[in-house]
């Protein structure tokens, strides 16, 4: 791997930033990074489930509907149709980042086409968590964005273009009135409809500025050669169709979220950029081969300061697991990783990297279909010297621990990807850039 340098080029290929492992990777501060070449940054998937965390000089934001883009002057941030909006969060958002000094105006664009998530999503999502009715709890955040997407498959939700359209609150009444007598049925929590219409009303006229045809408006970036810049959200191993189902978020972060998303075609995609952390995290229920439950993986959570951006809980830590890399790699033709957290091993003696599974006396390559047959596999481990040395002062590429590029090299070599960006800590000024 070579040397990289702190020196940002003037534009980037049009590139797709996802979560290679099951979220929380560290996407933010590498889309807050890449932000700075790009002409237009693009959320395409997921809603206030996200929480993209910024360190920016002392200042630190966590965004969850807004792209990451916002931070930099002059960007142009799209929320576009595969998105699932709450429109109160949304609001509450950007009042809080225009309290920061941030303004949006004229610079986001939310899809008309995107579904909404409205009040009795949520209750319902927390009534289904809760009641576990099929005796699996997925461990949602609870906003809501599962029974949106529901809602849209089902062609029954609303839309933002709908949120501002004059006739909003004669459909809203209608919707209201159907769920309320469903929720009715089913024991669960109906919200008072007097003061639901008012909310969405109010939040109907800050936000009607804002939403247009982002369809259009990025098919008019792609053609006029402007810089795209996609923002995944949660993490490949929650796609809806290629993660640990049904352990798995409502909507898909991988590469063929993009087209379904914007509106864009698939030859929009130039490059594509996964990042993962040093080692492996996950929030909520599911398989999760290399979890630790001993002082290491303690170590791990507490060191990495691993507690949930959108809900404070504890994440659940493990060795990095290169067969989950090498999927992910394989299903969206990564170009390049961006590790993150890498500091976060530098005291440990010895580092292990899963390169394999067994179960029933068979070995897996690759990660297997059934959330239960993963849940059974057993980690195969090689063992790495530890570097016992601080990551976090270096200045060059070149002053990392041996040991620690022969980490490096080691995850690259398992999983047949090069490294692009090696990140320490969730500022911006503690990246390094290898090549691209």
């Amino acid at each position: 791997m070579a040397g990289g340098t702190h020196k940002m080029a003037a534009k980037i290929p049009n590139t797709l930033l996802i979560g290679a492992q099951w979220g929380d990777e560290g996407k933010g501060k590498i889309v807050d990074v890449l932000s700075r070449e790009a002409d237009v940054v693009i959320r395409y998937q997921g809603g206030s489930n996200a929480g993209h965390t910024i360190e920016v000089g002392t200042e630190r934001y966590v965004l969850h509907l807004v792209p990451s883009g916002i931070l930099h002057p002059n960007k142009i941030c799209v929320i576009g149709n595969g998105m699932v909006v709450d429109p109160l969060a949304l609001v509450a958002e950007l009042r809080e980042l225009a309290g920061r000094g941030i303004s949006a105006d004229g610079r986001l664009f939310v899809s008309d086409r995107a579904h909404l998530v409205l009040p009795w999503h949520k209750l319902l999502d927390a009534a289904r968590e809760q009641g576990a009715e099929t005796g699996v709890r997925i461990g949602t955040t609870q906003r809501g964005i599962g029974p949106a997407y529901a809602d849209k498959a089902a062609r029954l939700n609303l839309r933002m273009g709908d949120l501002v359209d004059g006739a909003m609150p004669a459909l809203l009444s209608q919707h209201l009135e159907a769920r309320c007598r469903e929720m009715e049925r089913s024991g669960v929590p109906t919200p008072e409809p007097t003061r639901i219409l008012e909310e969405l009303a109010q939040a109907a006229e800050f936000l009607r500025p804002f939403v247009t045809d982002t369809v259009t408006l990025l098919q008019q970036a792609y053609r006029a050669g402007r810089s795209l810049l996609f923002e995944g959200a949660q993490g490949v191993m929650l796609d809806l169709d290629f993660g640990t189902y049904p352990y798995v978020t409502s909507s898909n972060p991988s590469c063929g979220g993009v087209c379904t998303g914007t509106g864009l075609p698939a030859r929009a995609i130039e490059r594509v950029l996964g990042v993962l952390k040093a080692y492996t995290t996950r929030v909520g229920a599911g398989p999760f081969p290399t979890e630790l439950q001993d002082a290491v993986g303690t170590h791990l959570r507490e060191r990495g300061r691993e507690f949930g951006a959108t809900t404070g809980r504890p994440r659940r830590c493990g060795w990095f697991d290169a067969v989950v890399a090498r999927y992910a790699a394989m299903l969206n033709g990564v170009d390049y990783w961006a590790v993150t957290k890498l500091d976060v091993l530098d005291t440990l003696e010895t580092v292990r990297i899963c390169v394999a599974y067994e179960c029933d006396g068979r070995r897996y390559e690759t990660v297997p279909a059934r959330a239960r047959d993963l849940a059974r596999c057993v980690p195969v481990y090689e063992e790495l010297p530890g570097w016992r040395t601080a990551t976090t002062g270096i200045s060059r590429f070149a002053e990392l621990p041996p040991a620690a590029r022969a980490y490096l090299d080691r995850l690259c070599e398992l999983t047949g990807v090069p490294l692009g960006l090696l990140s320490f800590g969730p500022r911006r000024e503690t990246t390094f850039r290898l090549g691209i």
